[in-house]
């Protein structure tokens, strides 16, 4: 065994012996993997608010497409397929909207209004699963932080 150590040890001095031991090799891989859990810990906060941004932007693209709508329909009260319709109708006036946002985190709610001349309302809530959570009025960016998990 020491003559097979002797043997490796002079070819390795005699440079044809060239590699990485184990041991480190097992040092780039632990430093690898700390490296790797800093970043993922480091990025954990970005989906909470990229929800809350796609939330933010939603409810604002839903408020131009309602306001729009309301303008130049006054006695027409919006509803979700009105304004997301394909073709345009004589009474509607055409699509405002491609599509309407259909998240994991969040939903958007148009609440009709009573009568032609109230408007309707738009609500968000949170959503887990099939489950949506309590709807808050959708009065701004700041109501997607309000509804609880999101912008978490």
């Amino acid at each position: 065994m020491i003559s097979t150590y002797q043997r490796l040890k002079r070819r390795k001095d005699a440079g044809e012996i060239d590699g990485f031991t184990l041991i480190e090799l097992l040092i780039v891989i632990v430093v690898l993997g700390i490296l790797a859990a800093v970043v993922i810990f480091a990025l954990g906060g970005i989906t909470g608010k990229s929800q809350l941004a796609a939330c933010q932007a939603d409810g604002a693209t839903l408020s131009t497409a309602i306001a729009a709508f309301h303008s130049q329909n006054p006695n027409v009260t919006p509803s979700q397929t009105a304004l997301t319709a394909t073709t345009s109708t004589k009474s509607l006036g055409g699509p405002y909207i491609q599509s309407w946002p259909n998240a994991t985190s969040y939903v958007y709610v148009l609440v009709p209004g009573t009568s032609p001349s109230t408007n309707a309302t738009l609500t968000v809530a949170t959503k887990t699963g099939t489950t949506t959570g309590t709807a808050v009025a959708y009065t701004g960016p700041a109501s997607c932080g309000v509804s609880p998990g999101i912008g978490l």
